[in-house]
């Protein structure tokens, strides 16, 4: 493929598309394979269980299916499921690096950020471990696959860092680790360490993780589903499991819209202020609404309480909050000027139920066409790339 032609299919308008959200399906030999000794029959490994396969870990902790991989071998796309249950099914893109690479080439994709499955968005399945020692060594052993998919991905695949959140020192050391020298380009981290019996993340005991991502220039990624909230409470009674796919996906973004407020109000950004956070898979169309109604509340409520914010609370979102579209019509047409347009990204989510997939540069073309095209250069690479500090391809 020459040059031209490469810059060609993996640009839309003339610009190099990254996508800053996909999934890794796990493949199933990911912690055996690398596991040392001792912990080789405990590490997540793929069991036949009542007839379908399963993620098992220790002796008899249920991880659950495969992933939530929807795009077929074939090529075409399962409705209506969460997702395959076997490999065998599943588009071998969505575990293979190689078989990654060339989907990118069809889907005119230049770059991609990758996130986790199995573990949990933000590592928050691994506190179903209850043995700290290895689920210390799930995640490293973790990092250490993701640092090779991404010297496999010739410089377009860029996985995100699982954190160690359970202990602030190991959280340190594993991003320093896997993150230090320019390798592993951010990390994904739990909005609720609450949850976990760990402090709010505004409590000074995480100053040492904020510290480091400061000093490693790497961003801070909180991806939907990265805590242990349950929807379930959004559901009504006499749902089949697609609409509850539906409602649940939904719902989702919520918890996203929770972290975004507290980031603010809690005075952490005006401490951090050249540390960047990403909102991932949670949509824009109704961040112009959230903006509005922090600083009309901060206005309206707060006399007093000022010490800990300088800024009007949108000014901070502007300076230090990116999100993030796929299928919005509304969002990227409407809202991008109120956001701001160094704030806006774009992500397809491959290969997950609500992905944009097959049809991302069509989806691009009719929703950004009318957009200037500096705007869409920032929201479709500049953004991305900077923040991730992805290399340039040819």
């Amino acid at each position: 493929m020459t040059t031209e032609e490469s810059t060609n299919k993996l640009s839309v308008h003339g610009v190099p598309v990254v996508d800053i959200d996909s999934h890794y399906t796990e493949p199933a030999d990911l912690w055996t394979s690398r596991a040392p000794g001792k912990y080789k029959s405990l590490v997540p490994r793929v069991e036949e269980r009542s007839g379908a396969p399963l993620w098992i870990v220790d002796e008899d902790i249920d991880f659950g299916p495969l992933g939530f991989t929807v795009v077929k071998e074939d090529g075409s796309k399962a409705y209506g499921t969460i997702g395959l249950t076997t490999y065998e099914e599943m588009d071998a893109a969505a575990t293979d690096p190689k078989a990654r690479l060339k989907l990118l080439d069809r889907l005119g994709i230049s770059q991609q950020i990758v996130y986790p499955n199995v573990v949990g968005f933000g590592s928050n399945r691994f506190m179903d471990i209850s043995d700290k020692g290895l689920r210390t060594v799930c995640a490293q052993v973790y990092n250490d696959a993701l640092l090779e998919l991404q010297s496999a991905g010739e410089e377009r695949l860029f996985p995100q860092a699982v954190v160690p959140f359970w202990d602030v020192k190991e959280a340190v050391e594993e991003i320093e680790r896997v993150c230090g020298d320019g390798q592993l380009k951010g990390i994904t981290m739990t909005d609720s360490p609450d949850q976990f019996g760990q402090p709010f993340l505004n409590d000074p005991y995480w100053d040492p993780f904020w510290d480091t991502c400061v000093q490693l220039g790497i961003p801070v990624n909180f991806h939907i589903g990265s805590s242990s909230s349950s929807t379930g409470n959004m559901l009504w009674a006499g749902y089949g499991p697609e609409r509850s796919l539906a409602i649940t996906s939904i719902a989702l973004f919520l918890g996203n819209f929770r972290v975004i407020i507290n980031l603010i109000f809690s005075g952490l950004l005006e401490r951090y202020p050249s540390l960047n956070f990403v909102s991932v898979e949670s949509g824009i169309g109704w961040i112009p609404f959230l903006l509005e109604a922090m600083d009309y509340q901060f206005e309206e409520t707060v006399p007093s309480e000022r010490d800990l914010l300088k800024m009007k609370p949108s000014d901070y979102f502007k300076r230090q909050i990116k999100a993030s579209f796929w299928f919005e019509d509304f969002g990227p047409r409407a809202a991008i000027e109120t956001i701001g347009e160094d704030s806006v990204m774009f992500e397809t989510d491959f290969p997950h139920p609500t992905c944009l997939y097959p049809k991302a540069q069509e989806h691009i073309t009719e929703v950004l066409t009318d957009l200037d095209e500096g705007v869409r250069r920032k929201v479709l690479h500049d953004t991305a790339a900077d923040l991730y500090n992805l290399p340039e391809i040819s």
